[in-house]
């Protein structure tokens, strides 16, 4: 089987090579990174994959800066849905297998939620990011019978988030250290997911199968991101002050989901009981060496 890996060199295709490896699988894995493959030229993706010989197509690339997208909506879609579009398309005339990895933001519109959000509640985007992923899964669905659309959350990797800047646990560490006291907010729940975690279920998937549809992808448990950061800084070691505050005192170009955490019931029966987000947490930090001596 081969295999090809768009957005190999952010923090979760760079878990997905890795977990292929301690894996040991035997599938080969195609690197096809932004220098050969720009989502954002049209026609790039039909021109670049009809030359290519594959049975699975893993897309984690996206244009996914949050803020900045709701000012670049054109682009957005063009990545986030017209791209995909065409990498269904592609899939559906290779007889190939599209995985494509979305996000919890293409909810966030049902401002009473409380209870994790399953596979099959109707999708509600508050911003023009979840607004263009949500229409690419719609595009997915449509143009490939064989397309498996994993929502993820709130990612967390060693690589890092280089579109953003850092993941959250990092910029939470790094703040932590240097002012000692912090606000987060806490008004905004969500599934803390390491990367790891979600890459260990892909190649899962790569080597076992699964059937078409839609997978929520993340750890178990949700936090709000005040509850997330204190975890952090308690486990690290961190002596700093934490103080939660409503999402009004930090304003943001775009909207964020109130309430985004996932139901995973679905992943969790199909392969394994998806890890607990502390448990995740734990041991990523372990592999960055920041966990407390106890």
């Amino acid at each position: 089987m081969r295999a090809l890996l768009l957005g190999p060199n952010g923090q979760l295709g760079h878990d997905i090579c890795r977990a292929r490896e301690e894996a040991g699988a035997t599938f080969e894995l195609v690197p096809l990174a932004r220098d050969r493959l720009d989502l954002a030229t049209r026609g790039a993706v039909g021109r670049v994959l009809d030359g290519l010989d594959f049975d699975v197509l893993v897309n984690c690339a996206g244009y996914h800066k949050t803020d900045e997208v709701e000012d670049n909506a054109a682009l957005a879609f063009a990545v986030n849905a017209h791209a995909v579009q065409a990498m269904a398309r592609a899939c559906t005339a290779k007889r190939a297998r599209f995985v494509y990895v979305s996000t919890d933001y293409v909810f966030g519109g049902d401002a009473t939620r409380d209870r994790p959000l399953r596979e099959d509640d109707p999708m509600a985007p508050v911003n023009v990011y979840g607004a263009s992923k949500a229409m690419g899964e719609t595009l997915a669905r449509l143009a490939c019978d064989n397309a498996a659309i994993l929502r993820v959350a709130s990612l967390f990797g060693v690589a890092g988030a280089s579109g953003k800047g850092g993941n959250f646990v990092e910029t939470i560490i790094r703040a932590a250290r240097e002012k000692g006291a912090l606000r987060v907010v806490d008004d905004q729940v969500m599934s803390p997911t390491a990367t790891a975690d979600v890459a260990h279920i892909i190649v899962r998937m790569l080597t076992c199968g699964c059937a078409p549809g839609l997978y929520h992808v993340v750890n178990s448990g949700t936090a709000s991101w005040f509850e997330f950061a204190r975890e952090i800084v308690r486990r690290v070691g961190i002596d700093a002050v934490l103080t939660p505050c409503p999402s009004a005192e930090y304003p943001t170009r775009a909207a964020r989901p109130r309430y985004s955490a996932l139901d995973n019931a679905k992943i969790s029966a199909t392969f394994e009981p998806m890890p607990p987000w502390r448990d995740a947490l734990e041991r990523y930090l372990r592999a960055k060496e920041r966990v407390a001596l106890s």
